[in-house]
C-alpha cells in the first residue's frame, strides 16, 4: 500500500519540477512554426513528433505543464483561503451569522462548477483569468461545508472553553488553534480539489474557452489535435491527455493517502 502514495507523490513532484523548469528542459521553442516538417514522427530530434503546425509536441507538453498546474493552484488558494475563512468564522459565531453563510453556500453549491466557468467565460470572455475566478468561486462551498463542519466539532472541544475563559479574543482562538488543527483537513481538501480543477479547466480549454492558440497547455492541446487523429496522426491529443489522467490520478491518490492519515473526508 505504500508504494501507491510513493508513486503518486514522485509523479507530483516530477510533474511540479518539469513545469518549473520548462523553459531549461524543452528541447525547441513550443510555438515555433515549420509547416514543411508538421506531423513528423518520433525521432532523435523530436521524441514525440510534431504536429500539424510542425511544432516539437514534447516541447509543448512540457511547456503545457506550467499552465495546467498554474490554474488549478490558483483554484485551490483562492478558495481554500476564503472558504476556511468563511468556514471558521460561521462557526464561531454561529447563530444567524452562520445560518446566512451557510445559506449563501448551499446557494453556491446548487451551481455546478464546470457549468459555472463556461457561462461565465462565455459572458466575460475567454482567457486563463476568468475561467479561473469562476472556478475558484465554485470550489469555495465545497471546501468551506466540510471545513465548518469540522470547525463546528473542534470549536466544542473543551480546550476552545479553557482559552476563552483565560481572555483570549476570538481571534486569537480561531488564528493561533482552530485554523492550525484544521490545516490538515485543509491540506486533503486541497490536494483532492487540485485534480477537479485541472480536468474542469481542460475541458474549458477543450471547447475553446479558455486559453487560445498558440498557447501551450494540455487541454488546448487535446481539442488542437482532434482534427489529426482522423488523418491518423493522435500523437498530439494522445500525449496531452495522457498527461492530464496520469497527473489528476496521482494528485488524488496522494489525497486519499492525506484522507486516510489524518482522518480527512475527501468530498
Amino acid at each position: 500500500m505504500t508504494k501507491v502514495p510513493v508513486a503518486a507523490g514522485t509523479v507530483c513532484l516530477v510533474v511540479v519540477c518539469v513545469a518549473i523548469a520548462a523553459p531549461w528542459l524543452a528541447p525547441h521553442d513550443p510555438n515555433a512554426v515549420n509547416p514543411l516538417n508538421a506531423y513528423a514522427p518520433a525521432s532523435a530530434q523530436h521524441l514525440l513528433g510534431t504536429d500539424d503546425l510542425g511544432r516539437d509536441l514534447l516541447s509543448r507538453l512540457i511547456h503545457g505543464a506550467r499552465t495546467s498546474l498554474t490554474g488549478p493552484l490558483i483554484v485551490v488558494l483562492a478558495a481554500g483561503t476564503v472558504g476556511s475563512t468563511l468556514a471558521i468564522t460561521a462557526a464561531w459565531f454561529g447563530g444567524w451569522f452562520d445560518n446566512l453563510i451557510s445559506r449563501a453556500l448551499d446557494v453556491l453549491f446548487a451551481f455546478p462548477g464546470l457549468v459555472l466557468a463556461i457561462t461565465v467565460a462565455a459572458l466575460f470572455g475567454t482567457g486563463f483569468v476568468t475561467p479561473v475566478a469562476a472556478l475558484s468561486l465554485a470550489f469555495v462551498p465545497v471546501i468551506a461545508r466540510v471545513m465548518r463542519a469540522a470547525a463546528l466539532r473542534e470549536r466544542s472541544l473543551p480546550y476552545i472553553e479553557a482559552l476563552r475563559v483565560q481572555g483570549f479574543s476570538g481571534w486569537h482562538i480561531c488564528l493561533r488553534h482552530l485554523l492550525p488543527n484544521l490545516a490538515p483537513l485543509l491540506v486533503v481538501q486541497a490536494a483532492i480539489g487540485f485534480g477537479y480543477a485541472m480536468i474542469d479547466l481542460a475541458a474549458i480549454s477543450f471547447l475553446g474557452l479558455g486559453l487560445q492558440p498558440p498557447s501551450a497547455d494540455w487541454g488546448l492541446m487535446i481539442a488542437n489535435g482532434q482534427p489529426s487523429i482522423l488523418a491518423g496522426f493522435p500523437q498530439q491529443s494522445v500525449a496531452a491527455a495522457v498527461a492530464v489522467v496520469v497527473t489528476v490520478v496521482a494528485f488524488t491518490a496522494l489525497a486519499e493517502r492525506l484522507a486516510r492519515r489524518f482522518g480527512g473526508d475527501l468530498r
